[in-house]
């Protein structure tokens, strides 16, 4: 509910709140959100990366603000929750974006620590955010989440690696969960999974694309868009998943790089 008791639709006109905001699909999606007419609230570990998301959505018009946070940090991520909802009173929407991978990804070479790391973060981070904003979207009996999950949380391959394909599978698996008890209380979440997108991340792979290879892949602004249109949908509407690829997707053509 609002201050003046009305309730406030996930449509557009609320505050939301993307991790991982400071490059990448989470930068493209509060720019998509700020066009639309959100209050956005990006959060990442690099503040001057935030600080220049923040102020490209300022020039363009939009309302935005940063706030430094490690994902993995269950105690960080309520004190972030706490401090948007101490300033705005709400949470509208919550937007998982943060994510990494390690270039030793494969059995032969996978570290504990890279395993762990990837955990904390892709995993244990998108539970955090989701457990930080359930008390205040169940009181607003209003609330959207968006989990950007990976091509990966659907289709094993051998690219992304073990750590990385079954943080994804989790999360997949989590968002749905989350459905299921809280559709109740009129909250949804849908599990977003794209496949190859051209955003800094590619450049931990072992064997990074070319530049001709990444302008045939998802571009940032297209995760943006969906992103936005996802929370453009009333609170009667769930999308449960979007699992979203290139036309010329790699995976199925099986080109040699895909292989490796």
């Amino acid at each position: 509910m609002s201050n003046n008791g009305e309730r406030v639709a996930c449509n557009g006109k609320g505050v939301a709140w993307v991790t991982g905001g400071g490059s990448g699909i989470g930068e493209a999606g509060a720019e998509a959100l700020a066009a639309d007419g959100w209050t956005v609230v990006v959060s990442g570990r690099r503040k001057e990366a935030l600080d220049a998301v923040v102020a490209k959505i300022s020039t363009a018009g939009g309302k935005a603000e940063a706030i430094a946070l490690d994902v993995s940090k269950a105690a960080d991520v309520n004190q972030a929750a706490a401090q948007i909802l101490a300033k705005h009173g709400r949470i509208d929407l919550l937007v998982n974006s943060a994510g990494i991978n390690v270039p030793k990804r494969s059995w032969a070479d996978m570290e504990l620590e890279g395993w762990n790391r990837l955990v904390e973060i892709n995993l244990n981070g998108v539970l955090y955010c989701m457990h930080a904003v359930l008390p205040a979207m169940r009181a607003q009996q209003d609330g959207c989440i968006i989990n950007v999950a990976s091509w990966a949380g659907r289709h094993v391959s051998k690219m992304p690696g073990p750590a990385y394909t079954t943080t994804k599978h989790a999360v997949l698996a989590l968002t749905h969960s989350f459905n299921m008890d809280e559709c109740a209380n009129g909250l949804r979440a849908c599990c977003l999974s794209p496949g190859e997108v051209a955003t800094p991340i590619l450049k931990l792979r072992p064997v990074a694309p070319s530049e001709q290879e990444q302008a045939k892949m998802l571009q940032p602004e297209d995760l943006g868009r969906t992103i936005a249109f996802v929370a453009s949908m009333p609170p009667r509407v769930c999308i449960n998943e979007i699992l979203i690829s290139p036309t010329w997707n790699r995976g199925f053509l099986q080109t040699p790089a895909s292989r490796d």
